[in-house]
C-alpha cells in the first residue's frame, strides 16, 4: 500500500481547509450580522465580536470589531412575536404535512413499482418506462406551470390556505420519493418477503411489518429531502398564498420597509429559519448516506 508523501498530505488538508473556510464564511457571516448593530452591518464590514466594557461601550473598532447586540432577536420576538411565530407555523404545517404524504404516497408507489410487474400495451410501457416518466415531472421548472396552478386554485378556493400549499408541494415531492424508494427496495432481499408470505401473512402485513423496518433509512432520506424542499420552497408560496398561509421563504424576501433593507432582521430570520433542517440533517446524516447509496450497492 502506498503512503502519501508529507507534501501531499499537506496539500490536501489544505485543500479540505480552503473548502471548509469557503463553505462555512457565509454561515459565519450571516450568524454574526444577526447580532451586528446596523451601523456595523451597512457603513463598514466588520468580522469579529468584541465585548466592551458596560462602563465604556466600544462601537466599531478599527473596522474589525463590533458589539453585538440582542435588539434585532428581541424586535422579532417581542414586538413582533406574534407574525413571526404565524409565518414560521406556516411553514412547519406546509412542510410536515407535505412530506407526510409524499414519503407515504412514494412508499407505497416505490413498492408497487418493484414488487410487481406493469405493462401498457398500448404504448409499451413497463416498470422502467413507468419510473422514468414518474421523476420526469420534476424536469420542468416549476415557472411554467405555475399560471394553471393559480387558476385552479382561484376556482377551487384554495389560494392563500395551508392545504392548498401542502397539496401543491407534496405532488413536487411525489416522484423524488417514489424514485428514490423504488431504488431502494430494489436493493432489499426479496427472501425474507416470500417467508412472510409462506407463513400466511398478507401482502399489507409483509409491507408494513417486514418492508418499511428494512427501508427506514430510505424512509428518512426521503422525508429529509422532501422536508427541505417543501421548507425552502418559494415561488408556489409567492403566488399561492396572500396573508394567512404565507411561508418563512416569502416573508423573509419581503423585509424590505422605506427605510431600505434591514439585513440584520433578514439575518436574524434567516437563523431561524435554516436551524430546523441543520440540526435534523445532522441528527439523521447515517440514515441519509444509507438511503443515497442504497441503490448503487445492490448487486
Amino acid at each position: 500500500m502506498n503512503k502519501r508523501s508529507p507534501f501531499a498530505t499537506f496539500m490536501l488538508y489544505a485543500t479540505a481547509s480552503l473548502w471548509a473556510f469557503v463553505c462555512l464564511f457565509p454561515l459565519y457571516w450571516l450568524v454574526t450580522t444577526s447580532f451586528k448593530p446596523p451601523l456595523a452591518v451597512s457603513r463598514v464590514p466588520t468580522y469579529f465580536p468584541y465585548l466592551a466594557a458596560q462602563e465604556r461601550p466600544t462601537p466599531v473598532v478599527n473596522n474589525i470589531f463590533f458589539t453585538p447586540t440582542l435588539d434585532h432577536w428581541n424586535f422579532l420576538f417581542d414586538e413582533q412575536r406574534d407574525i413571526t411565530l404565524r409565518h414560521l407555523r406556516n411553514s412547519v404545517i406546509a412542510a410536515v404535512f407535505s412530506t407526510i404524504g409524499a414519503t407515504v404516497i412514494g412508499a407505497m408507489a416505490g413498492y408497487g413499482l418493484s414488487r410487481f410487474r406493469y405493462y401498457w400495451n398500448r404504448m409499451n410501457w413497463k416498470n422502467d418506462n413507468i419510473a422514468y416518466w414518474i421523476i420526469s415531472q420534476r424536469f420542468l421548472p416549476p415557472a411554467t406551470i405555475i399560471v394553471p396552478f393559480v387558476m385552479i386554485y382561484g376556482a377551487l378556493g384554495w389560494t392563500d390556505t395551508h392545504w392548498g400549499l401542502i397539496l401543491a408541494y407534496t405532488s413536487f415531492n411525489i416522484p423524488f420519493a417514489v424514485w428514490i424508494m423504488r431504488d431502494f427496495f430494489n436493493s432489499l432481499p426479496i427472501d425474507l418477503e416470500e417467508s412472510a408470505r409462506v407463513d400466511g401473512a398478507t401482502r399489507w402485513q409483509t409491507f408494513f411489518r417486514i418492508v418499511l423496518p428494512l427501508a427506514t433509512p430510505g424512509l428518512v432520506t426521503v422525508a429529509l429531502f422532501s422536508f427541505v424542499f417543501s421548507w425552502n420552497e418559494y415561488l408556489f408560496s409567492l403566488m399561492l398564498t396572500s396573508f394567512d398561509a404565507i411561508t418563512m421563504p416569502v416573508y423573509i424576501a419581503g423585509q424590505n420597509n422605506t427605510r431600505g433593507v434591514e439585513w440584520w432582521y433578514i439575518a436574524a430570520l434567516t437563523m431561524v429559519m435554516i436551524a430546523p433542517v441543520m440540526f435534523i440533517g445532522l441528527f439523521l446524516q447515517r440514515y441519509i448516506a444509507r438511503g443515497l447509496v442504497a441503490g448503487a450497492l445492490k448487486g
